[in-house]
């Protein structure tokens, strides 16, 4: 599976997760401590970055998990003191 198709179903599995669910209310903590319910815009533009953050690390690991793995290093023959080479 190449890099693009797997973004794609990292993409679509995580918009269904997202909408399977019910989320928090919108809420966010302002410069003297209180908390305000309902933060609009600023509450959804964080969330789609950490969401894309989150998307793009999935898509990262699980194609270094998908490549192949490096052939291994071929060790030299060892010759013994009875065996001829030709």
């Amino acid at each position: 599976m190449d890099k693009d198709k797997l973004a794609k179903l990292v993409a679509a599995k995580m918009e269904a997760a997202f909408n399977a669910g019910e989320h928090p209310k919108k809420f966010f903590i302002t410069e003297n401590g209180r908390g305000v319910v309902d933060g609009g815009d600023l509450y959804n533009a964080v969330l789609k970055d950490v969401l894309g953050v989150v998307s793009v690390a999935l898509v990262d690991i699980l194609d270094s998990l998908m490549a192949p793995a490096p052939a291994p290093a071929k060790t030299p023959e060892k010759v013994s003191k009875t065996s001829t080479r030709k």
